[in-house]
């Protein structure tokens, strides 16, 4: 009987759900959409930011996307930590407008 609590207690840890992180980012330009639904997330307006939260872990992946939807992004934050100023070149790579592709590879 010991064994089938263990087991239980066991398997029910490991099918734990993953804890979503949070993730923000500031366009350039003001935010015209009040939500824009991504890869693996939806964001949410939030002054001159978007806010959203997702258990999907790749900060790039989720920076580009956005960045491809509202345009190029002046940061991108994950869990409270700030994406790298060459990431986040990268990430602007992929912004809806020339101009960002132009102003990344320049720099």
């Amino acid at each position: 009987m010991n064994r089938a609590a263990a087991f239980i207690a066991a398997a029910s840890f490991l099918a734990a759900p993953a804890v979503a992180a949070t993730y923000s980012a500031k366009p350039a330009t003001a935010p015209a959409s009040a939500k824009i639904i991504g890869k693996d997330i939806s964001w949410a307006r939030d002054g001159d930011s978007y806010r959203g939260s997702t258990e999907a872990s790749r900060p790039l992946i989720l920076c580009q996307d956005l960045a491809k939807r509202a345009g190029r992004l002046e940061s991108f934050m994950a869990d409270g930590q700030a994406l790298p100023a060459d990431q986040l070149a990268k990430c602007n790579t992929a912004a809806k407008d020339g101009a960002s592709a132009q102003l990344a590879k320049a720099n």
